[in-house]
């Protein structure tokens, strides 16, 4: 007989209240963002999200670091000329808890969408590369940070950990996150398929740099990037990417050399449905607009029928995802406390810990 246990039983009815029956009108920006000026860049978020609303949108998908842009000058120079941008910056970075991400939550609201936000976020002193997904009632309900932030990003920004990498149970179904090379993070892309992601918000800063020189920052291997995802994950990919403009390009590309570093537009927003098919028609690379598809939820169930990475396709005889979800604080008040220690299974120690175990037993 078998025994349904509580953590097996909770799984089992999260499982089984999985939506696969609605369709889901979605749009994905394409824009430049307002460099270097909160207030002017949540007044544009504001506009986008009553735009998408008005066009009949449930949920909008805004570009990594979308607010207040992505610090492309940490690619073109040296740190100290690098330097002026690090004040600014931060100033104009959102908290989780300002009056800034309140104000775009009344705008989810008012206009009933759900909004997935790309952020720098500022916590005290430091700096993380934020996405939120927020309800169409305004609730915030998930804020991550970017796991590992990419090459030079780590001169700016700290990283997140096993807790920000999460599938959020909303409205519309079960919604996921992840910013830009993440999407190149096999065991982190396994670890949302795992938890039955059907809308996936790809955050992508705009594909201007370096062009012609390092392939791999390009919008091909990229954007193939968010379609792999779809296919592997079977799951719905809107892939927001921002575009550098003359407006930004005047604030950090002030040499000729710059210039030939950076190149303006970039942008290639992308939705795709879950067998890899390309479900709106793309805009120019340097143009800014809103892309908008149905997503017909059902179409989730043809494609894991085919290869379910975490179902019917797996195989955890041979290979299996150790995923450590719980937050790591830095400081933990309230007296001493041991954490039991967490073995691999199988390893060395578990077996010297199960033998002494059993020299106890045979001593008493």
């Amino acid at each position: 007989m078998m025994v349904i246990t509580s953590t097996f039983r909770e799984d089992l009815e999260t499982l089984m209240d999985i939506n696969y029956t609605r369709t889901v009108r979605a749009a994905v920006v394409q824009q430049e963002p307002v460099w270097l000026d909160l207030e002017g860049a949540v007044e544009k978020t504001v506009e986008l999200i009553r735009e998408a609303a008005d066009h009949g949108a449930e949920i909008i998908a805004f570009p990594e670091t979308w607010i207040p842009n992505y610090p492309w000058w940490i690619w073109l120079d040296s740190v100290a000329w690098q330097s002026q941008f690090t004040v600014p910056y931060a100033a104009n970075s959102l908290t989780v808890e300002g009056r800034e991400m309140r104000a775009i939550q009344d705008a989810a609201r008012r206009s009933g969408i759900v909004v997935g936000l790309g952020y720098s976020e500022r916590d005290a002193g430091s700096l993380y590369m934020g996405q939120a997904v927020i309800e169409a009632d305004g609730t915030l309900v998930s804020a991550r940070r970017k796991l590992k932030p990419t090459h030079v990003e780590r001169t700016v920004f700290g990283e997140g950990d096993g807790s920000d990498l999460i599938v959020t149970e909303t409205s519309l179904g079960r919604i996921g996150s992840l910013c830009c090379w993440e999407h190149l993070q096999p065991l982190s892309k396994y670890a949302l398929f795992s938890q039955h992601e059907q809308i996936h918000i790809a955050s992508w800063p705009s594909f201007s740099i370096f062009p012609g020189a390092v392939y791999a920052l390009g919008p091909e291997v990229n954007t193939a990037a968010s379609q792999q995802y779809a296919v592997e994950g079977q799951t719905f990919v809107l892939a927001a990417s921002a575009v550098v403009g003359e407006a930004g390009l005047r604030i950090f590309a002030d040499t000729e050399e710059k210039r030939g570093l950076i190149h303006p537009g970039g942008g290639y927003a992308r939705i795709f449905a879950p067998d890899g098919r390309m479900l709106a028609e793309p805009l120019a690379p340097d143009e800014e607009g809103i892309l908008y598809a149905d997503l017909d939820l059902s179409a989730i169930l043809a494609a894991k029928n085919a290869a379910d990475p975490v179902g019917h396709y797996s195989r955890p005889d041979v290979l299996q995802l150790r995923f450590n979800d719980q937050q790591q604080p830095r400081v933990t008040r309230g007296g001493h406390r041991e954490d039991p220690q967490i073995l691999p299974p199988e390893s060395g120690l578990q077996e010297a810990e199960q033998e002494k175990a059993s020299d106890a037993g045979a001593v008493e």
